[in-house]
């Protein structure tokens, strides 16, 4: 009689990468760049000399490289799972995994960067009064991620057919 195959977990850590990246790329993309709200040290050394530019610019630059080696990291985890047998497919708990490592990403970086470390706030154009507001909502933000990840995840749904 031929023994069954175990099924292996959907590799979490591949969604929990995948948001740590994605969360970095949406930090760096759409608060540093697009809005240009802050950069990495801009609460150290403010983006009103062409030097605290081109600093700013290189710590912006390795903090995209730290995200990026996230999100390749992920893909590894995810490419090496797909290659194995019987493992439990579940849209849920990706979706789950990536918000989580994307609440993760909200939280360390709210907590250390713009609270232990103030080397910057989420929106340095705003009165400077207001700014520990958005540091909060910024921090809020990120635990209803990790609140409706572990949620997904903790779903047991159907697997996905093979």
């Amino acid at each position: 009689m031929a023994e069954r195959a175990r099924p292996i977990p959907f590799p979490l850590g591949a969604g929990l990468l995948f948001g740590l990246g994605l969360g970095g790329f949406f930090d760096g993309i759409v608060l540093h760049q697009v809005l240009q709200w802050h950069h990495m040290l801009s609460s150290w050394y403010p983006a009103d000399t062409i030097d605290n530019i081109r600093l700013n610019t290189l710590w912006d630059g390795l903090f995209h490289s730290a995200t990026y080696v996230f999100v390749v990291l992920g893909l590894f985890l995810f490419w090496r799972a797909t290659r194995l047998p019987h493992v439990t497919w579940s849209t849920p708990r990706f979706a789950g995994a990536v918000l989580v490592g994307w609440g993760l990403f909200n939280l360390v970086e709210g907590l250390i960067d713009h609270q232990i470390l103030g080397v910057h706030h989420v929106n340095e154009l705003a009165p400077r009064d207001r700014w520990l507001v958005w540091d909060l909502g910024f921090l809020a933000w990120g635990l209803a991620m990790v609140a409706a990840g572990t949620w997904l995840t903790a779903r047991r749904g159907r697997p996905a057919p093979a």
